[in-house]
């Protein structure tokens, strides 16, 4: 049997090393591990057994002591030996080098006794008096009033947020070091398939033998608070919604003093009642070890539900870079096929619900991804889409963008998208014509940020490093760069491929500029007041009365006339092989790239952005 198992980083071996060394000369019997315990793959068979052969657990608790998976288990399995014996300090002992003790978990360790190096001997040797054999690292399962959720997936990466969890829920049992002597409800927030509902299984599982009065799982739906426990107790109430008002999430707590109350949900609206712990996605290691693979975890981003589906399809075989590119492909989600459930829609669930601005909010915020969404950028986007004056823009994007935080939408400032929070709204918007419309502004606004007489600003990728030429309006400048974006694409400055590509498919490209150069001049308003000098007006008519409808006005009608004549039995692209015009269209159109690269190089100049423009034009 050993006497000490002692627990530290790696990083803290040579501070560590004397104290081994006094231990044992003071006739001690202590277990190092010596071999690092690689990652959340598992905690070693020869540590297992050391642990449940061991006295106490002597801690080292430094800045890094939690970073280290071993330790977190380590730490877990002494606490909670402890913990079932009626006392979690009777198995663990901890030294601090640090100057406080803010860093440690869980809090009952906090309030404890730290070892100090002169008196640390003589402490280890009172205390193991006092204890008498080896620690039971077997957790007894709690009593256990309601349904607990199923477990799905491996629990992993998240034993620093049981401590933080334990910690909140028991703030009165340290109160020289919290200043709390009454326990208050704890809130367990996170985006959805976050862990929010495993975390908390999880900790009413091992940390059961803190609630002798048992776990209370109920659903907000029905919720049913214990009136009269028997002992200290957890109520769980799960699936919180959104927007309840705050007499209702008060009904939600438990009165009772023995209780402590756990409310798991989304909405970061509840600020007021009680302490609350946010659930961030995994870390990388813990990631890779759900994921098995890396192009999985760089695609779901830490999200555990989204790691655990995609994981176990690697480990069923299926090839991990051909998930990552599934996960992007139209249709239903990959992530709602390994599932066998709309789980996408639930994800969405809160945005689907939530206020116009809101929605264009999320839209903008899609469109910027990965970088964060601010109020600013979103208002320049909402003024240009829909003519607002600015004042009124920033209003609503500023709410959009508060209800959007308060409902686990985005995470608070920066504001970020989480790409599956993306990925799940991109299956279920529900307005895809507003989305193009703010994807178009958000670019605009980007390229609107071009260097200015001015106001240099700052540096935007695809920007001319030159100044504009020109003073034009905020809504000239969106104007053409909406243009330029849409006429780069074009068939005409990006040619047919020789004796390949489709002659009708080229003509309807050209065609579809003639009712977008329209839209977009009527969104922007461009017109209305007179212009002086190059205007995006007179860069529109050129393009469609000066280049393309005489090119237009010849080929159509010639080519719809050869389309009738087309046999039943023929494809239209072997059909147009065979027309004797085809190669008189080609060289047309192949004299429509230089004037049109022309147009494109007009609308950069008012843009400011060198989007598709080589620096020849």
């Amino acid at each position: 049997m050993w006497d000490v198992f002692l627990s530290y980083s790696r990083k803290d071996a040579g501070h560590v090393r004397r104290f081994h060394e006094e231990l044992i000369a003071a006739g001690l019997k202590v277990f190092t591990d010596e071999s690092a315990v690689a990652g959340f793959a598992g905690i070693s068979e020869t540590i297992r057994r050391a642990l449940a052969n061991s006295r106490v657990l002597l801690a080292y608790y430094s800045l890094g002591y939690p970073e280290r998976p071993a330790c977190q288990w380590e730490l877990t399995t002494a606490f909670l030996a402890g913990l079932g014996e009626g006392d979690p300090r009777r198995r663990v002992l901890v030294v601090n080098p640090e100057r406080d003790t803010a860093h440690i978990h869980p809090v009952e360790l906090r309030d404890s006794r730290h070892g100090e190096p002169e008196t640390l001997v003589p402490d280890i040797l009172a205390h193991l008096r006092q204890v008498s054999g080896p620690m039971r690292p077997d957790v007894t399962p709690p009593r256990v009033h309601g349904e607990l959720p199923a477990a799905v997936g491996e629990f992993t990466g998240r034993l620093p947020e049981l401590w933080r969890l334990h910690s909140a829920l028991h703030v009165q049992e340290a109160p020289l070091v919290t200043g709390r002597t009454s326990a208050r409800p704890v809130q367990l927030r996170g985006m959805p398939g976050i862990g929010k509902t495993r975390l908390a299984r999880e900790y009413a599982l091992r940390f059961g033998a803190a609630f002798p009065g048992g776990v209370h799982w109920a659903r907000a739906a029905a919720p049913h608070p214990p009136r009269t426990p028997d002992g200290p107790c957890l109520y769980v109430v799960d699936d919180v919604p959104h927007g309840l008002p705050p007499r209702a999430v008060t009904d939600l707590t438990a009165p009772h003093p023995l209780v402590r109350t756990l409310l798991i949900t989304r909405s970061r609206a509840y600020g007021g009642h009680g302490e609350h712990l946010d659930l961030e996605p995994l870390p990388q290691a813990a990631a890779a070890a759900l994921a098995g693979a890396p192009e999985i975890v760089d695609a779901a981003a830490g999200h555990p539900g989204a790691l655990g589906l995609l994981g176990r399809a690697v480990g069923a075989g299926q090839n991990p870079a051909a998930l990552a590119n599934r996960l992007y492909e139209p249709g239903r989600s990959l992530l709602d096929i390994l599932a066998g459930d709309e789980l996408t829609a639930d994800h969405v669930r809160d945005a689907l619900t939530a206020p116009a601005e809101a929605q264009d909010v999320l839209r903008c915020a899609l469109a910027l991804s990965p970088l964060p969404v601010t109020a600013e950028t979103a208002a320049t986007v909402l003024a240009a889409a829909d003519r607002l004056p600015r004042a009124v823009a920033l209003r609503r994007a500023r709410s959009g963008l508060a209800e959007l935080t308060a409902r686990g939408l985005l995470t608070p400032a920066p504001h970020l998208l989480h790409p599956v929070t993306a990925h799940s709204w991109l299956h279920h918007e529900g307005d895809s014509a507003r989305a193009e419309t703010l994807r178009r502004a958000v670019l605009s606004s980007l390229g609107a940020t071009a260097t200015t007489l001015d106001n240099p600003g700052p540096p935007v990728p695809g920007v001319r490093k030159e100044s504009v030429p020109m003073t034009v309006s905020e809504a000239e400048r969106m104007a053409a760069f909406d243009l330029q974006v849409e006429l780069v694409s074009r068939i005409g400055i990006q040619q047919l491929p020789a004796d390949g590509g489709s002659l009708r498919e080229a003509l309807t490209s050209l065609n579809s500029l003639f009712p977008f150069t329209r839209d977009t001049l009527h969104r922007y308003s461009i017109g209305l007041r007179p212009s002086t000098g190059p205007s995006v007006q007179s860069v529109a008519d050129q393009l469609l009365n000066g280049i393309l409808r005489p090119f237009m006005t010849r080929w159509h009608p010639l080519l719809m006339a050869w389309e009738a004549h087309r046999p039943p039995h023929t494809s239209a692209l072997d059909h147009e092989r065979t027309w004797d015009r085809a190669e008189s269209f080609r060289a047309d159109l192949n004299a429509l790239h230089e004037p049109l690269r022309g147009v494109a190089a007009s609308l950069a100049a008012i843009s400011g952005a060198d989007f598709g423009v080589s620096t020849e034009v």
